[in-house]
């Protein structure tokens, strides 16, 4: 150790400290980068002259490692003893988080560097400064890898545009970036060095001998690109050519059946050659700049297959790259800076402009250059996305740098740069580097894309095979941890390379991976299931993007034409602009919209009838009490949410006990559960709607494509008028109901239950050709019961990622049955405890089956399977109540009248249980002639929809659905029929606790024929019903049928006055002429009890609050008699021919007096006020006016107490006559037709 103690003379260390750092740092050198530590390590390195730097003795290499230091050192007078070095290995096995070192920094600097990093990206942390120093040979690794390697082993490098001259060389880093290996893979490969500057050259004197022989004679023939051209036109076998140019383009790496290689190529004036590169001289990659001046020596010419262009240059072994170089008459100039690497663009390269994030408000698109036209070009102007239709657009090539503001998914290559540019990597192949917030950026010859997708940026960037990405300064800040939109890494761009797509279509999947990673993969998908694994949500956001693109395609991918061609093309020259595209919505975010803007969006004066104002007190809250709002999934079809169609992803489950609404079934994902009133299909002739009865879409994950939102409001206010509805303090209590409305028929199964599968597989057997039409098309889709290629084997576990826990492998008893009637669900006290320890209230309901065959044992569960001979009685006809309670009501939605269900109970091969009991009462007496069975909560229904054909269930007749005209001409106390909902009223409880208080409600449910009749639900205990909605189609079961004393409501008909004068219709419509006013009644009401209202309530109740009402009577001829019709509201200022200012001045004007009555009787004017009144005059006038004599429309209802006759007195001379005439009809006007 002789040569220790020189070296710590050389240096005469002023303390402890100091010397014992300068023991360290040699120590360092003599046992990871002397020549026996390098030893068999670098031997394959050693054999080039480049090894020679290992020939270095120990002392002489220590000392050049201190003196280097201590040039970069920001301390002029000590050494840096806080830095210590470290082996790689080291690095790479204690070094677990990000962190930057910097030799020359001092404290005050790194803070204001690090305050600059997290100004420039705040959200984001700078990197931690650590104090190290790193030392070591720069290698050559795999595919192109630069590594940093001493004895102990070697890291990757990241580098900015590096020399070629530095490869093989010893070299100090003194400026640097680390970025650890992701801790969940376990890969410390995946670590790497990102070099900031230029590495210090620890043997710069062999370095310059080095760079001043090699390829001297290459470089003094080399010729220029136009030759080189020629030479390609005319191959000679054998000959080697240098050629020096501008880089025009520079292709990423790519491997292809094992081969790694990329292009690039050199330019000059119109001249283009192509340049192949690989085996050893992949590192070339990171030398090669787009826009700097290169020589490359020692090229030959050769075929590539595959390309039409088929020569191209090939470096061989003894090629060498020299940068910056500048070729002249009489030789050459090769420059190579170190202590620089700010290279300077040929003069003929067009200048591209930097921006920093505060440019932003100045800029909105940093484009740069076009290559193709040679000219700038602007962004395109802002639109209305909605308003303009599909259309095919042209990208746009050209020269882009900004810095990455936001990785959006490393997994699926989408970024976004300067807070406004979206950047798109997927069509490249993934680079060993991903992108980190911070990075800025070089990119030439980037397709610009304007609105490709409208969920993200409007503006894209695009790398093809032809573009380049260099990083031209290295994040500041430390990398967050993997994305959750970005679940599974590269398995969308596997399959864009496989599977070749539009950019616009992969960009709107891209988006609907990261929807569906946050609506499904977080949380449990259904019961006690583990989350899909993160490819499964890749793979359905690609099939179901592939429902939406089922044609167009931009064909195969050719590489070396993207890559080569002159014009070039490639996938990314066309996209379709789509403002319609779905937009994928969690079930958290769709109900959140909805009760949002629940209230906010609705005026109450709209809530009321035209004649509103009209109304009474009670009147106007109890219109109030209720509304509803439907919203469309698609905005073409009527109003919706969104500007764009939405769609759901979920599972279709049963209600559970805490669902809000436990009569329908309901659609979950990971954030939220919303019920669902689910239709399907007919098989009929007629193609109608019923409800949904088959058991297979329980446990299915489905995309829900067309749907209706409903939300129901209920309203509780003490509005004592009209005027003060915008007054929110009259309001004592709203809330509202959201559920969605569709039919099977609009949804997709993108991952079928256990029994969808059977049913679908039995139905395709059935049929005898591929299930691939409407909704059973998914199969395939879904990865079951096909043949797969080998890149879909991944999608079967789509397929399993709904399959119910256990079940199928166990030991179960069942029956089939066959549906008779179903009751309805309530509220009862079942006499069962509940878990606090108190008896409470169950929901209940039974059906009546029929048995078709005995209790069968099964040793695995046959679910919904094919019906077995031996389930089957040809002559039973015995049948059972089965009654639900508690956590078994959850059937309810799903068990449907003459359907066929299997019911199974597992783990039990006891068939008893399965048999029904007879209810007895207390002295024996027997209360039900049909067996009881109580159903249990573990027990599970199967529908069965291809039963065997039984001789009993063919006799038994299915129960017979009435119309309403039917119902209404009837005589049967308990009728089942089907209608129209054409009105629903609220019936209101206000003793109730809770916040509805809606005990019922009233329908008015109708046919095609137009009659209609009264449905009056009591809801007080049972649960809330949704769907029963004006438009709806209900069918209701075993309903009591009442006559009231007015008779059943016919429908409307048209008819004469002398028709209507001997009928017994009591509603018709009928047209005439006004003939005159017999009286006009205007007045202001007390909103509370109802008296006149002078400014003050004249009955003193101590209202202060009034509502305006009008009344009419007036003569109506049609040619056949006449009547006297009442009209009141709104219909009284259509008659009188009034505007609604008109009307509103009339109202003011009555304010103060609050009463007038006017008796025109005809042409003899008969008043209750003073006759120089100007307001009694004017509605004389009014009421006398040929305006009024008009043509009318209206339909009316036949008052009750009708007079047949009255006795009028005629004088004729000095005699009286009586006689008796008959009275007019009397008519109460209902709706007045608008002129």
């Amino acid at each position: 150790m002789g040569s220790l103690q020189v070296f710590l003379d050389r240096f005469g260390p002023s303390n402890e400290a100091e010397s014992m750092w300068l023991k360290n740092i040699f120590t360092f050198i003599y046992q990871h980068l002397s020549p026996a530590a390098c030893g068999s390590a670098h031997s394959a390195a050693d054999q080039s002259p480049a090894g020679a730097s290992c020939d270095h003795s120990v002392y002489e290499l220590s000392v050049c490692v201190v003196e280097k230091i201590l040039e970069k050192s920001c301390l002029s007078t000590s050494l840096p003893v806080s830095y210590r070095p470290l082996s790689v290995s080291e690095v790479l096995s204690q070094q677990h988080l990000a962190c930057v070192s910097n030799l020359s920094w001092s404290t005050n600097q790194h803070r204001a560097w690090a305050r600059e990093a997290e100004l420039g990206l705040p959200g984001h942390r700078a990197l931690p400064r650590v104090n190290l120093l790193l030392i070591g040979w720069l290698r050559e690794g795999r595919g192109g890898e630069w590594r940093l390697m001493d004895s102990s082993g070697s890291v990757r490098c990241e580098l900015i545009c590096p020399s070629h001259l530095w490869m093989n060389h010893l070299v100090f880093l003194h400026h640097w970036n680390y970025i650890p290996h992701d801790a969940s893979r376990h890969d410390q490969n995946r670590a790497y060095l990102e070099l900031i500057g230029s590495p210090v050259l620890l043997c710069p004197r062999a370095e310059q001998g080095l760079a001043a022989g090699v390829g001297r004679a290459e470089l003094d023939g080399a010729v220029s690109v136009r030759e080189a051209a020629s030479l390609l036109r005319n191959r000679v076998r054998g000959q080697r050519v240098s050629v020096f140019g501008q880089v025009g383009s520079l292709c990423p790496l790519l491997e292809v059946s094992g081969s790694i290689f990329f292009f690039f190529s050199l330019m000059e004036d119109e001249e283009t050659v192509p340049v192949l590169v690989k085996d050893s001289r992949l590192w070339w990659s990171q030398c090669v700049c787009v826009g700097h001046r290169v020589c490359v020596t020692a090229l030959r010419v050769c075929v590539l297959r595959g390309w039409r262009g088929n020569n191209v240059l090939c470096v061989t072994d003894r090629s060498q790259i020299h940068t910056g170089y500048t070729h002249t008459l009489t030789g050459h100039t090769h420059s190579n800076t170190h202590t620089d690497r700010t290279h300077t663009p040929h003069a003929q390269h067009h200048t591209l402009t930097g921006h920093t994030p505060a440019d932003h408000t100045h800029s909105d698109h940093h484009l740069l250059i076009n290559h193709e036209e040679a000219e700038p070009e602007e962004a395109e102007p802002d639109e209305d996305p909605f308003q303009s239709a599909v259309r095919m657009k042209q990208s746009r090539v050209i020269s882009y740098q900004g810095t990455v503001t936001k990785v959006v998914s490393e997994g699926v290559g989408l970024y976004v740069m300067d807070r406004k540019v979206g950047l798109c990597l997927a069509y490249q192949p993934s680079e060993r580097r991903r992108l980190r917030a911070g990075d800025q950026v070089e990119l030439r010859q980037v397709h610009f894309l304007y609105r490709p997708c409208p969920d993200l940026p409007p503006s894209m960037l695009c790398c093809c095979l032809r573009s380049s990405l260099r990083v031209t300064a290295f994040s500041r800040v430390g990398g967050a941890t993997a994305h959750p939109s970005c679940p599974a890494d590269g398995v969308l761009p596997r399959l864009l390379l496989q599977n070749n797509r539009g950019v616009d279509q992969y960009l709107w999947t891209c988006h609907l991976t990261s929807q569906l990673t946050h609506s499904l993969v977080p949380g449990e998908l259904q019961h006690h299931l583990p989350p899909p694994p993160p490819q499964c949500v890749c793979l359905l956001s690609w099939k179901l993007s592939e429902t939406l693109w089922t044609q167009r395609g931009p064909g195969p991918r050719d590489i070396y034409s993207e890559m080569l061609d002159h014009p070039h093309s490639c996938p990314l020259n066309q996209y379709q602009v789509d403002p319609s595209v779905p937009q994928l919505l969690s079930v958290s975010d769709l109900l959140q919209s909805l009760r949002s803007s629940c209230w906010s969006s609705v005026s109450l004066r709209s809530l009321l009838p035209p004649d509103g104002s009209s109304l009474s007190r009670s009147q106007m809250n109890s219109a109030l009490s209720w509304s509803c709002r439907t919203l469309s999934s698609n905005p073409q079809t009527g109003d919706s949410l969104r500007p764009r169609p939405l769609q759901l992803v979920g599972v279709l489950q049963l209600p559970s006990e805490r669902s809000e609404f436990r009569q329908t079934l309901q659609l979950r994902d990971a954030t939220a559960a919303v019920g669902c009133v689910v239709t399907e299909t007919t098989e009929e002739e007629d193609g109608g709607q019923r409800a949904t009865f088959n058991t297979a879409w329980i446990g299915c994950l489905v995309c829900v494509r067309r749907f209706t939102m409903v939300t129901e409001r209920f309203l509780q206010s003490e509005f004592p008028s009209y005027q003060h509805l915008d007054q929110d303090r009259f309001i004592t209590h709203r809330s509202c109901r959201v559920y969605l409305q569709f039919s099977l028929d609009h949804l997709l199964i993108l991952s079928p239950s256990v029994t969808m599968v059977t049913s679908l597989r039995l139905k395709g057997e059935e049929s005898g050709r591929d299930v691939t039409h409407r909704k059973w098309r998914v199969e395939e889709e879904s990865g079951v019961g096909i043949n797969k290629r080998p890149d879909e084997e991944v999608s079967s576990s789509v397929a399993m990622s709904t399959v119910p826990e256990g079940g199928a492998s166990q030991a179960c008893v069942s029956m089939v049955i066959k549906v008779k009637h179903k009751g309805g669900v309530a509220w009862r006290n079942t006499g069962i405890w509940t878990n606090r320890g108190e008896e409470g209230l169950q929901l209940v309901f039974s059906i009546t089956a029929l048995l078709i065959g005995p209790v069968v044992r099964w040793g695995r569960d046959p679910m919904n399977g094919p019906m077995m001979k031996r389930e089957v009685e040809s002559k039973r006809e015995e049948k059972v109540l089965l009654v639900f309670s508690g956590g078994s009501a959850c059937w309810f939605p799903v068990l449907q009248s003459g359907h066929f269900y299997r019911l199974v109970a597992a783990n039990t091969q006891d068939p008893s249980v399965l048999i029904g009991c007879r209810v007895s009462g207390q002295r024996g007496v027997e209360l039900h002639t049909d067996s009881t069975l109580q159903v249990r909560p573990d027990w599970r229904f199967y529908t069965l929809t291809r039963p065997l054909l039984l001789h009993t269930c063919i006799q038994t007749p299915p129960p017979s659905v009435l119309s309403v005209s039917q119902v209404l001409d009837c005589r049967s106390e308990v009728v089942t029929f089907q209608g129209l909902i054409s009105e629903r009223l609220s019936l209101m409880d206000r003793k109730g606790q809770t916040g509805h208080t809606h005990s019922g409600v009233r329908l008015t449910v109708c046919d095609q024929s137009g009659r209609s009749l009264c449905v009056y639900l009591d809801l007080s205990h049972a649960p809330y019903t949704p769907g029963l909605l004006p438009g709806n189609r209900l069918l209701l079961s075993g309903f009591l049928r009442k006559l009231s004393r007015l008779g059943p409501p016919p429908a409307v008909p048209s008819m004469h006055l002398a028709q209507l004068a001997f009928s017994r219709c009591v509603l018709s419509k009928i047209k005439g002429h006004v003939v005159c006013f017999l009286l006009l009644q205007l007045q202001w009401s007390c909103s509370l009890c109802g008296s006149v209202y002078r400014q003050v309530c004249s009955s003193q109740c101590g209202s202060s609050s009034a509502v305006f009402q009008s009344r009419a009577k007036v003569v109506i001829d049609d040619g056949t008699t006449e009547a006297h019709v009442w009209l009141s509201g709104k219909p009284v200022q259509t008659l009188l021919g009034l505007a609604d200012s008109q009307w509103e001045g009339l109202q003011r004007a009555l304010r103060f007096r609050g009463h007038i009555r006017v008796s025109p009787r005809g042409r003899g004017l008969v008043t209750d006020g003073d006759s120089e009144d100007v307001l009694l005059h004017f509605l004389l006038s009014l009421c006398s006016s040929d305006v009024i004599c008009q043509q009318v429309s209206l339909t009316c209802r036949k008052l009750t107490n009708q007079s047949s006759e009255e006795v009028r007195r005629f004088s004729r001379g000095d005699r009286d006559f009586l006689t008796r005439l008959p009275r007019p009809l009397q008519l109460t006007c209902t709706h007045l037709d608008p002129p």
